[in-house]
């Protein structure tokens, strides 16, 4: 069934979904290997689609740290609502996740110590994902970390124009084989980042 919608819905929406198939058990552990579960309050997901990534963040987190997904598709939308019924610090918002910085204040979330990314930045319109990217970037603690997976490294060199620190590790275990990219700022693009974003630090 899930293998199903998936596929409906990249024929649908090719752009926006990026994949035939949802991610596999081993990209979800690769995706939040990298998390300190003991540390973080908030984390935010982009593009949950059928939520594999989700049920990790949920197993693995402290009870009280809250978990903000943020999905466009109606279809997925509807499918995590029915998934994650009554699931307690968990918020699904059916919107862009070009507009985090207004999410966030509407739920009264002061930063994110964790973003994770399941969007298909090298199918996106250059300018939604500059957006996405420049606003993830605000809302970010200092030593906050964006997570994002993609196929190819052909957007990595996009992706360093707004975090320039980024460790690649490959997930051979998906289909189609994935990249996984941990992305952080460096001290100065910190500095100059929350020098004007003062309420996320």
């Amino acid at each position: 069934m899930k293998q199903l919608l998936f596929l409906f819905q990249y024929i649908g929406n090719p752009k926006t979904v990026g994949a035939i198939s949802p991610s596999s058990r081993f990209l979800g552990d690769r995706m939040v290997e990298g998390i300190n579960f003991q540390k973080a309050k908030y984390i935010i997901e982009y593009g949950p689609g059928t939520g594999v990534f989700t049920e990790k963040l949920l197993k693995n987190r402290n009870p009280e740290v809250i978990i903000l997904l943020v999905e466009s598709n109606n279809e997925f939308y509807g499918e995590l609502k029915e998934k994650f019924n009554g699931e307690r610090y968990l918020i699904i918002v059916n919107g862009s996740a070009e507009n985090i910085e207004q999410y966030v204040k509407d739920y009264g979330i002061p930063y994110a110590d964790y973003v994770v990314s399941g969007l298909p930045f090298a199918s996106l319109p250059k300018q939604v994902s500059s957006n996405i990217l420049k606003n993830t970037r605000r809302i970010l603690k200092k030593d906050g970390q964006f997570i994002t997976f993609q196929y190819t490294k052909f957007k990595k060199a996009f992706i360093e124009q707004y975090f320039q620190e980024i460790r690649v590790k490959r997930e051979y275990r998906n289909f189609p084989p994935a990249y996984v990219f941990s992305c952080g700022m460096s001290e100065k693009s910190v500095e100059e980042n929350h020098g004007v974003q003062n309420s996320y630090c």
